[in-house]
């Protein structure tokens, strides 16, 4: 399952500093002028993942395949952008494709580094942001409503059902409410999806603040994560050029570097795993001589769904699931002595993945 994720912010805020720090090269220029990005930037990143360096180490892999998440750096945007300010048309296009945003707002104060907006308001940052998402939406969505009520008018019952659809979404941006904020029914769901609202999709607000607040944030972010807990969304710290840093040094001088300026990880890290986390999306593993791979799937995923995710082949002939939990794997050191402990599993169509499984499936050809 490839995941990809917009990262999304007026001129000068960092963004283009935290692809590069995200993607470790400097493929995209990052410069004090606005619409240094115009062409979106793509950077394919492996997901950090420890647990998949031990399995390796256990079963003696020859490769290592990580699971991997693609993200894109889009032109920043600025107010009037819905109606096609600076580049704005580009900007709602390029995140039409993602999965999720990433909206990144300045919590550090440069006078070196003007701001669009001739201020530093992080909130402000947002609601910009949010607004001209909002008015790209209702415009669409407009567009389209003329012709389906002419269809469901005639008896279209699948136009009628997508009228509904357009009608809550219209109902929550009309309210000044993002349509992520709408209640859809489970049935409801992959339609809504195919409405392909820019403010349906998750939301994760990244805080950039100064190389001083890394570690805690400031008053700042603060604000941002408050907005974040009563969006019901989440917040993320992080010092864009610490990280452009940290992504040049190697991995033993990473560790040293950390923990010189107090922090357990790099901040990129948790970007990823809260992207992972706002996508309800978890791990697995296959591990084995040739390679030890992680492989994502939803929360709540079956047996065959997750057998799928290798090869559609595996999901339709699917017979059961070799399945060893993580921790038992590394304690008993491998599938031969979780086998001779009795922690290896089979399990049929019914079972529900947890996260870290280390698994081998059994299918018809």
């Amino acid at each position: 399952m490839a995941l990809k994720v917009a990262i999304v912010g007026l001129p000068n805020v960092g963004k283009s500093t935290l692809f590069n720090a995200l993607t470790q090269t400097a493929q995209a220029q990052a410069a004090n002028y606005p619409f240094c990005t115009i062409e979106p930037n793509v950077g394919d990143v492996a997901v950090p993942e420890p647990r998949l360096d031990r399995l390796a180490e256990i079963a003696k892999s020859k490769e290592i395949i990580p699971a991997r998440i693609n993200f894109v750096d889009v032109a920043g945007l600025v107010r009037g952008a819905s109606k096609g300010e600076g580049l704005g048309n580009q900007f709602l296009a390029n995140i039409r494709d993602t999965d999720a945003i990433a909206m990144v707002s300045r919590c550090f104060v440069d006078t070196d580094v003007t701001h669009v907006e001739g201020r530093i308001d992080p909130l402000g940052d947002l609601e910009i942001i949010e607004t001209e998402l909002m008015l790209a939406d209702l415009e669409s969505l407009e567009k389209r409503k003329d012709s389906l009520e002419k269809r469901a008018r005639g008896g279209d019952k699948d136009s009628a059902n997508t009228l509904r659809l357009v009608n809550l979404a219209l109902e929550q941006l009309n309210a000044g409410r993002s349509a992520r904020m709408a209640e859809v029914s489970k049935d409801d769901e992959k339609a809504w999806r195919m409405l392909q609202l820019l403010t349906s999709k998750p939301a994760l607000y990244v805080c950039n603040v100064d190389e001083g607040a890394a570690g805690e944030g400031n008053a700042l972010s603060a604000k941002v994560a408050e907005r974040a807990a009563k969006d019901g969304a989440k917040a993320v710290v992080i010092s864009a050029k610490i990280e452009s840093e940290i992504a040049l040094l190697q991995a033993d001088e990473r560790a040293e570097f950390l923990e010189a300026i107090g922090l357990e990880e790099p901040g990129l890290n948790r970007l990823i795993h809260d992207a992972y986390a706002l996508l309800g999306l978890q791990t697995y593993f296959t591990a084995g001589p040739k390679e030890s791979r992680a492989w994502t799937i939803p929360v709540g995923a079956t047996a065959p769904q997750a057998a799928g995710v290798i090869h559609t082949d595996f999901e339709k002939g699917f017979i059961r699931a070799e399945t060893i939990a993580y921790d038992d794997y590394v304690r008993l050191n491998g599938e031969a002595g979780a086998r001779d402990a009795g922690k290896m599993r089979l399990e049929g169509k019914d079972y529900v993945v947890k996260d870290g499984d280390v698994m081998h499936f059994r299918f018809n050809a």
